[in-house]
């Protein structure tokens, strides 16, 4: 059957709250017009982020009974090690309540004022943890035109590789990080041949290559589909491959871990650990819980299992690609080819006469919320300034837990946007925290 169907059927529900215009309204002008500012409750479709918000399964809640709570020594921790281990094969595991704090524990030590971080495309947490020891975050992206439709647009740029680290030195650049799936790319994989090449040109320099690993296992699927040397590879066995060309990785488990709270950081360098498990036990907690709960790291172990399973990320992937395609082929501009954990709409390109520093990502996220209650995230200006390369709205789709009516509506929901995208304003800011304005930044109408 050419249907592809949810590989998991429902067992508990949450209700969902309708709003009607004139809340909606109400609501945006109290939350200064961000929509991070918004109660949960308030929102029908919830796209902000695909981190920590999956729907864990029946095996993952009996393993959170399963939770040993040591303060030191859980075997919660060591089956979540046997695990990790076994996919990744690093020596030394060290979990974190969540990635952004595997990310401010390795830059801590590994960066200093004036050094270079480059990498395909950074985050927002990884480019503030970078920025905040005083340290720079290059992204070398390969391609700049979002409509290009390129297997693996997430790749880094080899030759511009090759010239930061002759311009800039090799013992300026404490590391190199590769990030699968691309996020501020668009979601798009990168390939195993450009982790290799990458893999190359760190070992003849002497710098270490890490992984920002949070999407990993669909960046594995996409290799299995898209490059030929894979085709017959198991999403495991092509993780396993990816892992081995690193020296370490970070990893937010609030993504392909479908875990509610959870990270870790991952190394093969001895004395790197040792600094790190210090930190760790300074900031987050002793080494063998890193700030979580036993039944934390139960749960992370068993999803990192189940996020491999076959059917569950040809699902994952068709359902991405269903709802990028029905609004593309609509008229609708999106990061082309659809990525894999969500849709990034070219604002920019939707709302030419929203000139770029009163922000058009943010203003049809606005409008999105506005007419049908559904919440997404701007990823151009307001988050990464004058960095932006594109002015773009993704919606990220939680990991088992919507239906494809919710995906339907939300198809409608944009296409009805898009018929009135002319009337359409910009925003100003009117206040903002130094790092990371977009969580807590507030706006007013131009």
């Amino acid at each position: 059957m050419k249907t592809i169907i949810e590989p998991f059927r429902i067992k508990s529900v949450e209700p969902l709250r309708r709003t009607t215009p004139e809340e909606r309204e109400r609501l945006l002008e109290q939350a200064g017009y961000n929509l991070f500012l918004l109660r949960a409750r308030d929102i029908l479709l919830d796209l902000l982020t695909d981190s920590g918000t999956s729907a864990m399964s029946t095996e993952q809640w009996a393993a959170l009974m399963r939770g040993d709570e040591s303060y030191a020594g859980s075997d919660s921790f060591y089956r979540l090690k046997e695990t990790v281990q076994d996919l990744t094969g690093f020596r030394h595991i060290i979990p974190a309540h969540q990635g952004r704090a595997a990310e401010r524990i390795l830059f801590a030590i590994t960066c200093h004022p004036g050094a270079i971080v480059p990498n395909n495309s950074h985050f927002d947490t990884t480019r503030a943890n970078i920025e905040y020891r005083g340290a720079k975050a290059v992204d070398l992206p390969i391609a700049a035109d979002t409509q290009s439709r390129l297997p693996f647009k997430g790749n880094l740029d080899i030759e511009a590789l090759e010239r930061l680290i002759e311009s800039e030195g090799a013992l300026n650049i404490p590391l190199i990080m590769i990030t699968v799936t691309n996020n501020s790319g668009g979601g798009q994989p990168v390939s195993m041949a450009n982790i290799a090449q990458v893999r190359e040109i760190a070992s003849r320099h002497g710098i270490p290559l890490y992984l920002d690993a949070c999407r990993f296992a669909e960046n594995a699927w996409f290799i299995k589909q898209r490059e030929s040397e894979y085709k017959d590879w198991t999403p495991k066995q092509i993780a396993q491959k990816m892992f081995s060309l690193a020296d370490g990785c970070t990893f937010s488990a609030k993504k392909d871990a479908f875990a509610n709270i959870g990270g870790l950081l991952c190394t093969n360098d001895d004395r790197l650990a040792e600094q790190e498990k210090d930190l760790l036990t300074l900031t987050e907690g002793f080494p063998t819980y890193g700030g979580l709960a036993g039944r934390d790291l139960d749960a992370m172990a068993v999803g990192l299992e189940e996020v491999l399973q076959p059917d569950y990320l040809e699902y994952r992937i068709a359902s991405t690609a269903y709802l990028g395609r029905h609004i593309a082929d609509h008229g609708v501009p999106i990061v082309e080819p659809p990525g894999g954990h969500a849709i990034y709409i070219d604002a920019g390109r939707m709302l030419p006469h929203i000139p770029r520093h009163q922000f058009p990502g943010q203003s049809l996220a606005v409008e999105l919320y506005r007419h049908a209650s559904i919440r997404s995230v701007e990823i151009g200006s307001v988050m990464f300034g004058e960095n932006a390369r594109h002015e773009l709205l993704r919606l990220a789709i939680p990991r088992r837990v919507y239906t494809q009516s919710h995906i339907d509506y939300l198809v409608e929901a944009i296409l009805e946007v898009n018929e009135r995208r002319d009337g359409l304003r910009g925003f100003e800011i009117v206040s903002e925290p130094k790092y990371l304005r977009h969580f807590k930044a507030t706006f007013r109408p131009v």
